[in-house]
């Protein structure tokens, strides 16, 4: 059965109530029929803040900002993937994550992003602490569902242990800066994740000025199903097609780990 996943490609608001947009956004994807909606990364807080403005706005996955996005789904009866600033329990930098709230307003998982952005004069080391473990599959009723952030995109082993473990859409909620070449590449690797693994790849982008701002959503054979700079790009995903291409073109079947093992 088809099921509607919407890319929320928002910015930070001028009056700084994400909140309010949230679920603004979420009433507008549920007008249009969305099971899954995802917003990007740098949703809780602005980019521009100072490291130490960062730790201070910082939260547990069961304060209050993720507590009122638990809320907003259930309101809603949505899937929602939201990223934030996760409050380190050992009280050092913390840490960028996404998050996903089921209809019910249950937190059901959480993904500290492994790989931090140290190119181009930025630094997100100085500002987060980096994760230890990829994603674990979520189950949802129409798909299970993996996880990466922006930079995450980058390492094909991401997406590839997240299709051995079962999953069959990937989301990427990212910032991905702009500059030469990067939005190519931004597509390029997303359609290549999806290509390579004959799964559906979703990613969606900030919509603040200094990122690419287009979102994309791929199929298993990499064809595009949605793509945009809008606030709220919807399409239908049928699994079917991953079941198909995957028969057609039995790339699990034929891989040979063993010789793969030098890579570690």
């Amino acid at each position: 059965m088809s099921y509607t996943i919407g890319l929320a490609q928002t910015g930070y608001p001028t009056d700084g109530d994400v909140l309010a947009q949230t679920r603004s956004v979420a009433l507008r994807a549920r007008e249009r029929g969305v099971s899954l909606l995802v917003f990007p990364e740098n949703l809780m807080c602005p980019h521009e803040l100072t490291a130490r403005e960062l730790l201070n706005l910082s939260e547990p996955c069961d304060g209050p900002f993720a507590t009122e996005i638990c809320h907003i789904a259930r309101q809603q009866r949505l899937w929602i993937v939201f990223t934030m600033s996760e409050t380190n329990p050992d009280g050092g930098r913390p840490f960028n994550t996404a998050a996903v709230a089921n209809p019910d307003g249950a937190l059901v998982a959480t993904y500290q992003k492994c790989h931090l952005y140290d190119a181009h004069a930025v630094r997100e080391s100085d500002r987060m602490c980096a994760g230890n473990a990829l994603c674990t599959p979520v189950q949802t009723p129409f798909c299970t569902l993996g996880l990466g952030i922006c930079y995450d995109l980058r390492f094909p082993e991401v997406a590839r242990s997240l299709s051995l473990s079962g999953c069959d859409l990937v989301v990427f909620p990212a910032a991905w800066h702009d500059g030469p070449n990067k939005e190519l590449h931004w597509q390029t690797l997303l359609r290549s994740r999806a290509i390579e693994n004959e799964t559906f790849v979703a990613g969606v982008c900030h919509g603040a000025s200094r990122y690419v701002r287009t979102s994309y959503v791929f199929d298993p054979l990499g064809n595009t199903l949605v793509s945009g700079s809008d606030d709220l790009l919807v399409c239908d995903i049928n699994p079917q097609s991953l079941r198909s291409a995957r028969e057609s073109m039995p790339i699990f079947e034929h891989r040979r780990p063993e010789l793969y093992t030098s890579l570690s």
